[in-house]
């Protein structure tokens, strides 16, 4: 005899894996909300924005970023100047190889322009020995461009006699892959230029 009630477990069968179904994907939404609440907060944190004197708002980061940039880029050009003016007969070779890592074609040609004026020649010949004193740079960024300006104080001892030189040389910097330990800081100088070279007077 036929009941209304024969499939009765079947029913039951289906509204248990139902609730089941329906409890699992209200979990899984919950977890997922808490998850995307803490992230965004983590991001706001990691996010936060400082006002300049513009009235821009800057996220922190970029700030931060810009900061490690100007470092960087301070280090670079200390090390291309040592390394371009710090020499004499030992280690000058060993030097501009290095230097040349570090600018573009601006620098091989003053370096190929010195090379032919014989100014290396002229410091095997005497022994010459270029020594850097104090670099001195600034940097400035305009529409994403950084351009500097470099001091340099070095002396030349030719041995009875000790010459001071001041070195203003100017140019600007690109970013590029680093590559150690070549090009540490992963930045390139760019149409560098010797401004003014003159000689500083010995007060002592």
């Amino acid at each position: 005899m036929k009941t209304p009630y024969k499939n009765i477990y079947t029913v039951l069968k289906i509204n248990r894996f139902i609730v089941l179904a329906v409890v699992v994907c209200a979990t899984l939404s919950s977890l997922f909300a808490i998850w995307m609440v803490f992230d965004i907060h983590k991001k706001a944190l990691n996010n936060a924005f400082a006002i300049n004197t513009k009235g821009d708002v800057i996220p922190l980061k970029l700030v931060a970023q810009k900061e490690n940039f100007a470092v960087e880029a301070l280090a670079h050009l200390e090390l291309f100047h040592t390394y371009f003016y710090n020499i004499d007969a030992s280690n000058y070779e060993k030097n501009l190889k290095k230097a040349l890592w570090l600018g573009n074609s601006s620098v091989d040609n003053l370096y190929r322009q010195k090379k032919a004026d014989g100014v290396y020649n002229r410091l095997l010949q005497y022994s010459l020995v270029q020594k850097v004193l104090s670099i001195d740079s600034q940097i400035e960024e305009k529409n994403g461009i950084y351009a500097f300006r470099t001091t340099t104080i070095f002396e030349i001892n030719r041995g009875s006699i000790i010459d001071t030189y001041e070195l203003v040389s100017t140019g600007k910097l690109i970013t590029v892959d680093r590559h150690f330990p070549n090009n540490p800081h992963g930045l390139l100088i760019t149409d560098y230029f010797e401004n003014t070279l003159k000689k500083v007077n010995d007060e002592s």
